[in-house]
């Protein structure tokens, strides 16, 4: 028997560290990836490819944060600059631009796309609405340091979001009151709501904790051979992937916490992961300054993996599309 190593397709395009990255949900031109670097300039590409779309150009400073709307038609984008932007996903032009006091490092839309969400240094979470732009965004006030992460979650009823102040804090729409509080030894690095909404998934220090999101009563923890600075959870629930300073990406079975693999990409500490929408792939970024995609099943046939007689084999499409681009290779026993 043959075993298929895992070798992740590389897109290349960033010019300094990758620290952010985002997927839209399946439209009817298949999903799409958003990337945030430092070099100022978030990028946009074909999810299950990798290949580049466009890249939004405005900010003055390193990009922290960055989301796509559901259908992929609207980004956002956080920055040094003090600055959020609200872009058109299509056109690739700046709409709507929020000027903030301090570093902005996270941004979120609604489920509809009509409210904007920020959370920045000035341990501030914003939510603007898209359709009154000069009214006076809601203010929610409680974090004690700068806010990493924020989401609306729970049919926009809800934010979660992490900081520095080492929290993880529940908010409610309605009242505009924080209602739970969690608190961690260390920083959370990173934050992900799952997609039906009913699982956060946070990494912090060398753990990975799964929360369940209505009541925050932790699901489980796992320990990981590293300092992990992001995680994900597969839409299916099976597994979730995590990676973090040692430079590898780790695969780790959900429901018993076992470590299935783990291997190296990246040439530098991986920042962000996430899975795609519909789970056949994640992308992480890193010090790198580079983006992979990774296959979820080795060896099947899906995006540029083209798999012939068990044995998958680059195309044309994937050498001519990305730069340094390598595919699955087959190592014999």
């Amino acid at each position: 028997m043959a075993n298929l190593r895992q070798t992740p397709l590389t897109c290349s395009g960033h010019t300094r560290p990758v620290v952010n990255l985002a997927f839209s949900d399946i439209t009817e031109c298949g999903y799409f990836l958003i990337s945030a670097c430092k070099d100022g300039k978030p990028m946009l590409r074909q999810g299950d490819t990798g290949d580049w779309i466009g890249t939004f150009e405005g900010h003055k400073g390193a990009v922290w944060g960055v989301a796509l709307n559901k259908d992929a038609t609207k980004a956002a984008s956080g920055a040094a600059d003090f600055n959020a932007m609200v872009w058109d996903a299509v056109s690739g032009q700046g709409v709507q631009s929020f000027q903030h006091k301090h570093i902005v490092k996270s941004v979120d839309f609604s489920s509809d796309s009509t409210l904007f969400t920020t959370g920045s240094n000035e341990k501030l979470i914003r939510i603007f609405d898209l359709n009154k732009p000069d009214a006076s965004p809601v203010v929610l006030n409680g974090h004690t340091s700068g806010i990493r992460h924020v989401f609306f979650f729970r049919n926009d009823t809800r934010l979660v979001s992490c900081a520095d102040d080492k929290t993880l804090r529940v908010w409610d729409r309605a009242s505009n009151q924080e209602v739970k509080k969690v608190e961690f030894n260390s920083v959370p690095n990173s934050l992900e709501v799952s997609r039906d909404g009913t699982i956060l998934t946070v990494a912090h220090g060398d753990c990975v904790t799964f929360f369940d999101s209505d009541r925050l009563d932790k699901i489980r923890e796992v320990k990981v051979p590293t300092r992990v600075n992001s995680a994900s959870l597969n839409p299916d629930r099976t597994i979730f992937v995590c990676g973090g300073e040692d430079l590898k990406m780790y695969k780790f079975d959900f429901l018993t916490g076992n470590e299935i693999e783990s291997f190296k990409g990246h040439f530098g500490p991986v920042h962000c992961t996430r899975f795609s929408p519909d789970g056949e792939l994640y992308a992480s970024g890193s010090e790198d300054g580079t983006l992979r995609l990774w296959q979820t099943t080795v060896g099947k046939t899906y995006g540029l993996w083209k798999c012939v007689d068990g044995v998958p084999l680059p195309t044309a499409h994937a050498q001519d599309s990305l730069s340094n681009t390598s595919i699955q290779e087959v190592v014999a026993n």
